[in-house]
């Protein structure tokens, strides 16, 4: 854990850009897709995994400066939206924030999902880095992981990782990987997906970095 301060309250003051101030986190901004249902998707059914393809959306957009007392995070709020060839309804729904401490080089993803499921992942990274790797594990008061009754009984999450990979020609690759113990069968699951997204939009302003006067839109 890291090191407290003697003073707790005291707030540092904030860059209205929150741009500026993401680290790697800058390149994640803006509105992003599959190209076509590329994503791949590999969860646990009743007679062994089931291999689903899938297209994707996120869209990634500044807030402003959150304070926790002298802890200053910039961030971004974020939302996925999945869905696959076979069915009009939603495969998966997910949203949350991507937030960087540039006093530590602290990474974090909240992540929301509507089958009653939290998490908050961390990890570290410097402002040149492509690479993002977060985990958060299930038991832990910090970056760890909430859950519903039934889930814990019959889908309990152990663990969640995201490995985050900017590439050469400006799109993101990401893998994801839920462990976890599934009610009736032997072993863990790995619940891993993966998908590469390519820019379709630029992100939106944050509202202080508006009312400064700089924004644009």
């Amino acid at each position: 854990m890291a090191d407290i301060p003697d003073d707790i309250f005291t707030e540092q003051e904030p860059d209205p850009d929150t741009l500026a101030k993401l680290g790697p986190l800058a390149r994640l901004a803006g509105v992003w897709a599959s190209e076509g249902p590329r994503g791949a998707d590999i969860n646990p059914k009743a007679d062994g995994p089931e291999h689903r393809v899938y297209s994707e959306r996120l869209e990634a957009h500044p807030i402003d400066p959150q304070s926790n007392g002298p802890q200053l995070l910039y961030g971004l709020r974020y939302h996925v939206h999945i869905n696959t060839p076979e069915e009009d309804i939603t495969f998966h729904d997910q949203t949350g924030y991507w937030l960087y401490e540039p006093d530590t080089g602290l990474i974090m993803q909240t992540v929301a999902i509507p089958r009653g499921q939290v998490a908050l992942a961390s990890g570290f990274a410097k402002p040149e880095d492509t690479t993002l790797r977060l985990s958060a594990v299930r038991g832990k008061t910090d970056y760890g992981i909430c859950s519903t009754s039934f889930l814990e009984q019959a889908f309990r999450t152990e663990s969640y990782s995201i490995e985050l990979t900017f590439n050469p020609d400006g799109s993101i690759t990401y893998v994801t990987e839920t462990m976890l113990a599934v009610h009736g069968q032997e072993g863990i699951f790995n619940h891993r997906d993966t998908n590469t997204l390519v820019k379709i939009g630029e992100p939106q302003p944050n509202p202080l970095f508006e009312i400064a006067g700089r924004g644009q839109g």
